[in-house]
């Protein structure tokens, strides 16, 4: 008989595990602290590559209605100089690998595909801690209690399930992002929306990046990087939008203002992201009936991978349990000796577009 599989976070990752166990007839839950699916905006896009994330939407039999979310055309990019000077520009002509699509809609895609009740909103995990013999108990912030046999921390940069197998904590990468929006871009913010063009943009500088992209509904989502230590950026006051706009963009004085547009003329406050990393190649011994996907198992500095690789650990660790049956730790222990060398093979400097700049939970705060 299969072991009922608890999953600890709602995101790309936990949901396209409990997809891919579904689909094998595997009893699982997936507890989320957040109270329901549209409690907070799921973030911007994502490019899903052919080499991973497209394969673990193809083991979970979502291929079609992947297929039905992406945005056409938004394959395009273009890196450009501070000056404006057009680099690059590469049209989107229908053939690339990395199809872009919102990531709250390639959410709603997977929890569609679950039978309700499957996800268990409002459960905030406050702590867990190991039994014997496999066993785990998971407590809530509401001082419920849950007992597992097989526990998956699907739970991003500040796992509580990662301190069972694990003492390694994200550390600060020297590096955050400013996060931008501009609405009704090509009729209000005509300069910026001309400079983004129709899908990404980005232009690079060591210490000082400005990555943009445009989604759905005539927007344009920005990220600005600046590298600098947590003090730094805790000398602005953010929660003053004019004073922390004017402080950003003053950092990029000298670059075209069809460039600073995109921090000047934000149409929301500034929101600032600074950004998180596990040790690389973290790892750790095998524990029995527990073990981390995503995020929890290897989180990096933006390296364009972050979902791609949540959702292929969901897709290879519930392909494992399910050609395992009766031998959960054999199917642990495979997924495991393929998810290590894996992860640990994406550099954080590998990106040629940093399409995920932000939105795979390194952006954090503790």
């Amino acid at each position: 008989m299969h072991t009922p599989v608890t999953i600890i976070g709602a995101g790309l990752g936990g949901l396209t595990l409990a997809r891919v166990l579904h689909v094998h007839g595997i009893a699982v839950t997936v507890h989320e602290a957040e109270p329901s699916p549209t409690a907070r905006s799921q973030g911007g896009m994502l490019d899903i590559h052919d080499y991973n994330g497209q394969l673990a939407l193809e083991a979970a039999g979502l291929m079609a209605e992947f297929r039905a979310v992406v945005l056409q055309g938004r394959q395009a990019m273009r890196v450009l100089d501070p000056d404006g000077t057009v680099l690059y520009d590469k049209a989107d002509d229908g053939t690339g690998g990395r199809p872009e699509v919102q990531r709250g809609e390639l959410r709603r895609v997977l929890l569609d595909s679950l039978p309700a009740g499957t996800v268990r909103w409002g459960r905030k995990v406050s702590s867990a801690r190991t039994l014997g013999e496999g066993r785990h108990e998971v407590v809530f912030a509401d001082g419920s209690t849950l007992v597992t046999s097989l526990l998956v921390g699907a739970d991003g940069a500040w796992s509580r399930v990662r301190p069972l197998l694990s003492a390694a904590t994200p550390e600060y990468v020297g590096r955050s992002v400013v996060e931008t929006y501009l609405f009704e871009a090509d009729t209000r913010h005509r300069a910026a929306a001309k400079a983004v063009g129709g899908g990404s943009m980005i232009v690079p500088r060591p210490d000082r990046e400005i990555f943009a992209h445009r989604e759905t509904g005539d927007t344009l989502h920005a990220y600005v990087g600046i590298s600098e230590p947590r003090e730094w950026f805790a000398a602005i006051d953010f929660t003053d939008a004019a004073e922390s706009t004017a402080r950003v963009a003053k950092e990029f004085d000298g670059w075209a203002p069809e460039l600073t547009a995109l921090i000047t003329e934000s149409d929301l406050p500034p929101a600032l992201r600074p950004l998180y990393a596990l040790p690389t190649g973290h790892r750790w011994d095998r524990v029995p009936g527990v073990t981390l996907i995503g995020d929890a198992a290897h989180l990096s500095a933006p390296n364009g991978e972050g979902a791609n690789l949540a959702m292929l650990d969901g897709a290879e660790l519930g392909t494992a349990l399910a050609a395992h049956p009766d031998d959960t730790e054999a199917a642990l222990t495979a997924y495991e000796q393929a998810m290590f060398p894996r992860s640990a093979e994406v550099s954080p400097h590998d990106s040629d577009q940093l399409q995920e700049f932000l939105l795979d939970g390194n952006a954090a705060t503790s």
